[in-house]
């Protein structure tokens, strides 16, 4: 076959098979016209799960009848002009290419009038010239028979009910990336959306829980951080509340939805303390920045961006995360109590030594039961008042339910405190923290008797030898020992008895990929996890009132007290209502 051109409608049907896989791929884009066009107001209607009908309508900036044919051409846009503008892409949409290939593989009618118009014209995908029609300002968008031209492509299409969850998915997302647009989405002609504008902070917690359930926002913390160009803020769902997909996590750049590694993995590392393993956090984030520092043209379908510089927004994400979920402290809700006397656990196990300190004095070491009377002594709080309404979050401690729980009053009513999970989150934190202070020898290194010989790939090799100051910095002491090969001479103290191999190999990995790596951070967070797993109170052990106010008092001061370092929660409050409810009381 010699070489010629393609005809135009079969370079837009190319070009449709990278933008339109399903309905749900052109209301996405027929949505972003629409929020690029200025719209306050966004109707949806669907039929057949957006086979044969999706239709757009907004009341945005509207089209200029002499530009209607240009709508519907490839590469013609208004969005960018130059390259400079596709450095510093702020619209939604700007390659030129939906509205064409839309059009090439259904029966297409676009309607719109400008703001500056006495009047609306339409055009259809076959014909070449405007006429005119009825319309207020604004533009429809109306898609009939999707891939009816090709039948191929319409025979991998799924079930109406599964076409239709895709679409709805996209258009959930939609509504969460612009609070101030109002949605309507009709499906069959039933009414399945109805989302008003919303400008406030209450309204726009209306609409999270419209579209993510109100489970989730029961559940949610507010997170709100900046540093210099970066600004993020959202909600996220408290540990407790985790999913078994990640069905559950929108992530909004400049207003774009995205699905980015960099991202996923900075809240994952965030949440990593206080997930069970195969778990998955829920939220819903925004990050503001500079756009020049985000290549948005890495896929035609715009879900994934590429940063100049990933580590910056990679570690501003994780450490906002985290500062948030590091607040997720037994009792801090209802906090307004400042215990005067700060307790540390200073060792691990039933014979646990408490370091004590008021006014910067420091006290005797002893038993748990010896520092607990000492800490009575100096502690107001140590007995019960007479009032209702005074006292710490958690109250004070009045028996131990089967070796298990501690069962304390308060002012709103019972607590019930697994003291075993309780124990092992106050250790852990207190082991965290040892090991940042280099107390416990941090990532000091320790010498190879024999120096261990690796086989890499030669990139390995050489990003290796790139970054050997970081990898000392991660407790590794590494040379390029040949084109293709690498010895480690000294590894992490407190990973010594790991595969040394197998963790150098992965944190080159997390090095090509993302510029940095958590990977030493994590394994030895992981053993000082076991190490506080196993220093914890077991079941069946007897507690003294004085321990478990010991502990209570340690859980409220102690970050992420409110689960213990597989995600279990460590307490619950049951309120005088709830404990009328179950005895019917006042009925």
């Amino acid at each position: 076959m010699p070489i010629a051109h393609l005809p135009p409608q079969l370079i837009n049907q190319i070009a449709a098979g990278e933008v339109v896989e399903r309905p749900a791929s052109v209301l996405k884009e027929l949505l972003e016209n629409s929020l690029d066009a200025g719209a306050t107001r966004i109707d949806i209607d669907l039929e057949q799960g957006g086979v044969r009908l999706c239709r757009v309508r907004d009341n945005g900036l509207g089209i200029p009848v002499a530009e209607l044919p240009l709508a519907l051409s490839r590469h013609a846009t208004s969005k960018i002009s130059r390259l400079d503008d596709l450095e510093h892409v702020a619209s939604l949409g700007f390659r030129g290419e939906a509205l064409p290939s839309i059009a090439s593989v259904s029966r297409l009618t676009l309607v719109s009038r400008h703001e500056k118009a006495d009047s609306a014209w339409s055009v259809r995908g076959d014909a070449d010239e405007p006429g005119p029609a009825a319309g207020t300002q604004g533009t429809s968008v109306e898609v009939r028979d999707l891939f009816y031209n090709t039948p191929a492509r319409r025979r991998f299409l799924r079930t109406e009910r599964t076409e239709y969850a895709h679409a709805d998915k996209v258009a959930r997302q939609i509504a969460l990336s612009r609070f101030s647009v109002a949605f309507h989405l009709n499906h069959n002609g039933k009414g399945i959306l109805n989302l008003p504008a919303a400008t406030t902070h209450e309204l726009q917690e209306q609409r999270i829980k419209a579209l993510c359930g109100s489970e989730f926002m029961q559940h949610t913390l507010y997170i709100e951080h900046a540093a210099g160009d970066m600004r993020l803020h959202g909600w996220i769902a408290r540990p407790t509340f985790s999913r078994s997909q990640p069905d559950l996590q929108h992530f909004f750049l400049n207003g774009r939805a995205v699905r980015d590694k960099v991202i996923v993995s900075a809240v994952r590392q965030a949440y990593r303390d206080v997930l069970f393993h195969g778990r998955h956090p829920a939220y819903v984030l925004y990050l503001e920045m500079d756009p020049a520092l985000v290549d948005v043209n890495a896929h035609p379908a715009k879900h994934e961006v590429r940063f100049r510089d990933s580590r910056p927004v990679h570690d501003f994400v994780r450490r906002s995360v985290e500062a948030v979920l590091a607040e997720t402290r037994a009792g801090n809700e209802n906090s307004t109590f400042t215990p005067p006397v700060s307790v540390q656990v200073d060792d691990v196990g039933p014979q646990s030594a408490l370091r004590l300190s008021t006014g910067g004095r420091r006290h005797a070491h002893g038993s748990v039961a010896e520092q607990a009377a000492a800490y009575r002594a100096l502690a107001e709080a140590a007995h019960p008042p007479e009032q209702e309404g005074e006292g710490p979050p958690l109250g004070y401690a009045i028996a131990q339910l089967q070796g298990v729980y501690i069962l304390a009053r308060n002012a709103a009513g019972l607590v019930i405190v697994d003291a075993h999970a309780a124990h092992e989150r106050v250790t852990y934190e207190r082991l965290k923290c040892s090991l940042a202070a280099g107390d416990s020898g941090g990532l000091q290194r320790q010498p190879l008797l024999i120096p261990l010989q690796l086989a890499v790939s030669e990139p390995e090799a050489e990003l290796a030898d790139q970054r050997r100051e970081q990898l000392e910095r991660y407790g590794f002491a590494v040379d390029r020992s040949g084109p293709d090969s690498l010895t480690i001479r000294e590894i992490p103290v407190l990973l010594k008895d790991a595969d040394a191999g197998a963790l150098l190999r992965d944190v080159l990995s997390d090095l090509a990929e993302q510029g940095n790596s958590e990977r030493i951070e994590g394994k030895m967070h992981d053993l000082l996890a076991t190490m506080a797993c196993h220093g914890s109170v077991r079941a069946n052990r007897a507690l003294t009132i004085d321990e478990m106010n010991a502990l209570l008092r340690d859980m409220e001061r102690t970050e992420r007290s409110d689960q213990c370092n597989h995600g279990r929660p460590t307490w619950t409050q049951l309120s005088m209502q709830d404990l009328d409810r179950l005895f019917q009381r006042g009925r």
